[in-house]
């Protein structure tokens, strides 16, 4: 099984950026990823997902054109550059692993989250 480290998250104004970072580690790292999201007192939404060799990618409605999700599988790592942040991502990002190689289905692991907030 894979385990998964956030880190990059913090506090930011309105209109600036972040890099969320997901760091792998075990046995394999031959899955898809994806992120997710969890706001205080809301359920946990998706955010973003790639395939294995990144030629698939999913998006969320209300991070498409502002998040990019992308993936360094030498460095066993999968990052989510977010900009134009808005004061509604305020959020626990989450890391995921699918258990297969599609960005759907199943996930196998979660990271333990890294808190996003984005100020007014």
């Amino acid at each position: 099984q894979v385990q998964l480290v956030e880190s990059g998250g913090g506090l930011v104004q309105a209109g600036g950026s972040l890099r969320l970072s997901c760091a792998a580690s075990g046995r394999t790292f031959s899955s898809a990823m994806g992120w997710f999201r969890q706001a205080p007192g809301k359920e946990r939404e998706f955010v973003s997902a790639l395939s294995w060799g990144g030629e698939i990618t999913y998006y969320g409605d209300s991070v498409k054109g502002r998040f990019t999700i992308s993936r360094d599988n030498t460095k066993k790592t999968v990052y989510l550059q977010m900009n134009s942040l808005k004061p509604e991502d305020t959020a626990v990002y989450y890391c995921a692993a699918y258990r297969g190689l599609h960005p759907s289905g199943e996930i196998a692991s979660w990271g333990q989250g890294t808190q996003v907030t984005v100020s007014s």
